[in-house]
């Protein structure tokens, strides 16, 4: 019988280890091949753990973009406000000038 025993990890995940209740000098190699597998799942636990963790962030980084776009936009229009209702900016005709 293998019993299932799990940890907490420093990073708050959960670790799996799985060990039988007596192991005899001859069961060695399945000894070798619990502990590959408990690396192995460990191993796929930290690495989902660490998928959902940049999956965040992405989204994070996608609501910071939305945002600055549209913070963009507004400034745009406000520069393009100033620019034709200040005289420096506005087209003149030379022809006028010149007499």
């Amino acid at each position: 019988m293998v019993r299932q025993h799990t940890s907490n990890l420093s990073s708050g995940h959960m670790a799996v280890s799985l060990t039988a209740p007596s192991a005899a000098a001859g069961d060695m190699e399945n000894q070798a091949e619990r502990e590959e597998k408990t690396r192995l799942i460990n191993q796929v636990l930290e690495l989902q753990h660490t998928l959902e963790d940049l999956s965040a962030r992405v989204d994070a980084v996608k609501e910071e973009n939305l945002k600055l776009k549209s913070e963009n936009q507004v400034l745009g229009q406000y520069i393009e406000n100033l620019m034709s209702a200040s005289s420096v900016f506005q087209t003149t005709d030379t022809k006028n000038k010149r007499k």
